[in-house]
Order: structure tokens, then sequence, then C-alpha cells
């Protein structure tokens, strides 16, 4: 990966955005390198969670790479949109963002496309596109107004005004906030917790969550859930976590 850094911990996928020079701005090679991870990640049965970061203190990602774009810089964002998660609507393993420093306007809306969101109390959250003539258009309009109550995104997002860590919390747009030095360990443990439950139900789960938006209403998806559970019945996952807690013992997941 030119743009991108990856590991593997045990069935975590760590991914670093790696372009500290220009804060982790994400150009078009970028944005494809990201979607091709993401794939990747998707397709492996052995990786059940990943976590995302930005390489260095300063910044998670400062968004679009406007300088590359100006130059003329080539290239376009893959099908599934910015940093290959806003327009991919099918992934059922969740992502965790350690937001390492300001995630602004783009790097703002990787962060909400993400699952959960553990920010460094040095970081700072903005969509301020509508300071150069754009808006938040890689689905932050849309998530931030279901995130948070809708009057506050809108402030948020017709001020483009900055937002400390500590008032993301408080919004409820991060879970949570930790010293920079213990960001990303507090990230893993997060990862850790969702490892240890049935990595079946927990991309069950997602795939009910993913498709809330698209169902109409509350009978629609409670109905979609029982599609959902029917299919989670016939996984090994399934079969152990229930004969685990007969026999009282620690389950052994399989993802399958």
């Amino acid at each position: 990966m030119e743009f991108c850094k990856t590991e593997r911990v045990g069935n975590v996928l760590v991914v670093t955005m790696n372009r500290p020079e220009v804060y982790n701005a994400v150009h078009a090679p970028m944005h494809n390198e990201m979607s091709a991870i993401w794939d990747d990640f998707a397709a492996d049965p052995d990786l059940w969670v990943a976590v995302l970061t930005g390489a260095g203190d300063k910044a998670f990602s400062a968004g679009n790479d406007l300088k590359y774009t100006a130059q003329g810089g080539k290239g376009k964002p893959p099908e599934t949109g910015f940093a290959g998660l806003s327009m991919r609507f099918d992934l059922e393993k969740p992502i965790i963002a350690a937001v390492n420093g300001f995630a602004m306007g783009g790097g703002f809306e990787t962060a909400l496309n993400c699952d959960i969101i553990i920010s460094a109390d040095t970081a700072k959250f903005a969509l301020p596109e509508v300071k150069v003539g754009f808006f938040a258009a890689a689905s932050g309009v849309q998530l931030l107004s279901r995130q948070i109550p809708r009057k506050v995104a809108v402030d948020i997002m017709m001020t483009g005004r900055h937002i400390t860590a500590q008032e993301a919390l408080e919004l409820g747009v991060v879970n949570e906030v930790t010293t920079q030095d213990q960001l990303m360990e507090r990230a893993m443990a997060k990862a850790a917790e969702i490892t240890a439950v049935s990595p079946s139900a927990v991309k069950a789960t997602k795939r009910v969550l993913n498709q809330m938006e698209e169902l109409e209403n509350l009978r629609a998806s409670l109905q979609y859930s029982r599609q959902v559970i029917m299919d989670l019945r016939e996984t090994e996952d399934f079969r152990e976590g229930v004969n685990a807690f007969v026999e009282k013992r620690k389950p052994e997941w399989k993802n399958r």
C-alpha cells in the first residue's frame, strides 16, 4: 500500500491513513486504495473488526485533498465513495475510528461512517465545506443529522464551525474521549470487546442496522430481523454460543 498502512492483530485489522505531510488528506488514488482495503477486509473470514486512524498526532484526516485537485490531479473516488466507505452500504463488519487529531470535512465524514468513534482529547471536528463553496456531500449531511439532534447538526453544517472532542462526546458524535497516548490502546480494547462475542451475531446485527434506512417502518424492520435471525441459527457460532452457555465455558467462535 502506498497511502495507507495495514496491520493484522489477531482478528483485528488496523488501518492507518498515511499521508501525514498533507494531514492525511484523501485524493483519488488513496480513495481507491482504501476501497480495496475494505473489500479485502469484508472478504477475509479471519478479520472481524477494523480500527481506522491517521498517521501522526495532528490529523485523523483533513478530508478531500483540494490541492491535488487544483493541481490537476486525475482520478475519481470509487463507487464505494469517500475513503471507500461513504457509499458502502453492505459492510457487515464493524469499524472503529480512532480519531487522533483534527477530522475535517471528508475526514469527519469518514469517521461518521465508522460504527464507533474513540477520540483523543485534542481532536477537533468540523464540516467546513460551506466556507469554500461546497457542502458536506460525502454523507456528512445525512449522517450527522441522523446521529445527533437535527438542529444541532444544521448549526454545525451551515456555519462550518469546529467542535471539540468534549462537545462531540456530549452531543453523542463520539463514544469515548481519551488522551492521545491512550487512544490506540482504548481503540484496541474496544475491538477486543467486540471480538470476544460472536462474529456471526455481530454481522447479523449490522446487517439489520444497514437495512433500517431502506425499510419503510418498524414492522418491516422487525420482519427483516426475523429473516436474519433464522439465517443466524444456521451458523456454527449460534450452536457454539448456546452450547458454551449450557456447558458454562468460554465459546470458541469461528465466524461461520
